[in-house]
């Protein structure tokens, strides 16, 4: 049964790592600042697989508000090119933020030993483990032992790493009132997710969907990436990620009657997001849409969060209804969530080492 899977497990306790994620870099605030003091005009996010795609969202997020330039590179690029580290000048000193769930992993960690190496910067990392190789290389260590994991795929330990990515990015910026409003998501996570079980678990339920799309545009790119990740990590189902105004440039082509159109929309430009929805929905494809207010199309599904959250903090919204559909889905068809095909919980490799 799907509530005796330690993914669904891990999936219902989001709120209580949401929470111990906010405090763990609230009670290392003043470390966080004098840091920053330093002077840092390059932010690099990177971690792998899903921390890549937190790193996608958590640079986008970083820029928009310290207003310096961010980038999430995975840890395994950065690791086959190094000069990925040089900064846009010279004199310029670089930020590296380094996250990994297990703490463990091989690219992330010899990413940041080459980096140190290096001595062009600093180094923040967050996991969950706080014995990791990764959590002692880092000047500052943020570990959130609340959100480690049995399951190979990564849910509740997603979001409370980004919680902390988001949580960082708006004390760095001095954007207090932001920073209070983290508080609210712990419960308002919990309303979700009890919420939405039922019509998730309806729709992941039908098999008559073969190919799955994720759209999503600026911040929550990188959040449709990891929804998609998660549909593939736990239902072997044919899915892939798009920024919204870019599916119409070719993979619209894909859309049939039994397609499944998922938009993570915006508050900021919904008008546009929603125009490529009801493309979609034209071409015979159903649509699943997700944001803070009803969207002005209606669709057969809806998630509206109602949160009166700033968009960067509502982010972390969207994650655990796309969580729920994967798991149902995965029931559906007779998987195991917690036994991933091909998959491993941490990926080490002997044979990388920095030449």
């Amino acid at each position: 049964m799907l509530e005796d899977s330690n993914t669904f497990q891990e999936m219902i306790t989001q709120p209580q790592a949401l929470a111990a994620s906010l405090k763990a870099v609230e009670e290392q605030s003043q470390d966080l600042l004098d840091l920053w003091g330093q002077g840092y005009e390059y932010v690099i996010f990177t971690g792998c697989g899903s921390t890549f795609y937190l790193s996608l969202a958590a640079a986008f997020v970083f820029q928009k508000l310290n207003h310096v330039i961010a980038a999430g590179i995975p840890g395994g690029e950065l690791f086959l090119s190094s000069h990925l580290f040089s900064p846009p000048k010279p004199t310029q000193r670089i930020l590296l933020v380094a996250v990994s769930r297990s703490g463990a992993t091989t690219e992330t960690v010899r990413v940041v030993e080459a980096f140190k190496a290096t001595n062009v910067g600093s180094v923040i990392t967050i996991t969950c483990e706080p014995m990791s190789p990764l959590n002692k290389l880092g000047d500052i260590k943020i570990a959130i032992p609340e959100a480690s994991e049995q399951s190979v795929v990564q849910t509740r330990s997603f979001v409370a790493m980004q919680m902390a990515t988001l949580a960082m990015a708006a004390l760095l910026a001095g954007q207090t009132k932001l920073l209070d409003q983290f508080h609210e998501v712990p419960d308002l996570t919990a309303s979700l997710l009890e919420e939405q079980g039922g019509s998730m678990k309806k729709l992941g339920g039908d098999l008559s969907l073969d190919r799955i799309y994720f759209l999503g545009s600026g911040l929550r790119y990188g959040l449709a990436c990891e929804g998609s990740l998660k549909m593939k990590e736990m239902t072997l189902t044919h899915t892939e990620p798009f920024h919204f105004l870019d599916f119409r440039h070719g993979p619209k082509s894909m859309i049939t009657d039994s397609t499944l159109v998922i938009g993570l929309q915006s508050s900021e430009r919904p008008e546009f997001e929603n125009d490529v929805l009801v493309e979609a929905q034209g071409h015979g494809g159903r649509v699943l849409s997700l944001g803070e207010v009803s969207p002005s199309t209606r669709y057969e599904n809806s998630v509206v969060f109602n949160s009166g959250l700033d968009p960067v903090v509502h982010s972390l919204l969207y994650l655990g209804p796309l969580q729920l559909l994967a798991l149902a889905r995965a029931q559906a068809k007779g998987l195991n969530p917690d036994k991933p095909h091909n998959l491993d919980a941490v990926v080490k490799l002997d044979n990388l080492r920095a030449t």
